[in-house]
């Protein structure tokens, strides 16, 4: 099982001039928030971050940032990145509680796409149309990822949010706050057959039309 820990310090200055200076000395700025604790501004080194945001599941576990005050166990809620250099320039972290539910995205794992009977058997085609899911559950229950088996998937099925068999305790956000899972997550379809006159090769024996 992955455990995350991160070191992180009060932050007293703030604004972009401040966040400036943070960042050129390798700092990341960070506000770390909820339970029953007010907001408060944190900076965090860089490089153990990239290194440790490189694992999906830094994405989906609970964390640990230890402070001077005490340890904090948070989730990762938001993380902003430079749009074009390696660099994280903020981040968002949630409070957690032990006894209330959270809400987190978690990545889809789509296994057996290889044994799809509609793939194997009839030359069909995967289409993703999710590759991760709000899910609400209490702390303990926080799952890495989704797990979405495609082996028994035939050309023309398609699984919805509500086929998806969630872990124990564990539910869709869309179902608990809408009622309606019924969002697809992934089909197989029969494959695109070139139309005449997208560069498909005429049938055997076919006339070729007459020129205009």
């Amino acid at each position: 099982m992955n455990v995350f820990e991160l070191s992180a310090q009060a932050r007293d200055l703030q604004g972009k001039g401040a966040s400036r200076r943070l960042r050129r000395a390798g700092k990341i700025p960070a506000i770390v928030y909820g339970g029953d604790k007010e907001p408060a501004a944190i900076q965090v080194d860089h490089n153990d971050v990239l290194r440790r945001s490189e694992h999906e599941a830094f994405y989906s576990h609970i964390l640990t940032l230890n402070m001077a005050a005490g340890a904090e166990r948070v989730v990762l809620k938001d993380l902003q990145r430079h749009p074009y250099r390696p660099l994280v320039i903020h981040m968002d972290f949630q409070r957690i509680n032990e006894n209330e539910e959270l809400e987190m995205r978690v990545p889809i794992h789509f296994i057996n796409e290889e044994n799809c009977i509609g793939v194997k058997q009839s030359g069909g085609v995967i289409s993703h149309m999710m590759s991760d899911v709000e899910i609400v559950c209490l702390p303990k229950d926080l799952p890495e990822y989704i797990t979405v088996d495609l082996a028994n998937m035939d050309v023309g099925d398609t699984l919805h949010l509500s086929d998806l068999a969630m872990p124990a305790g564990v539910r869709a956000a869309v179902l608990v706050h809408h009622g309606d899972a019924s969002q697809p997550v992934v089909s197989v379809h029969a494959p695109r057959v070139a139309a005449e006159g997208d560069g498909a090769e005429p049938a055997p024996g076919a006339t070729p039309a007459p020129a205009a």
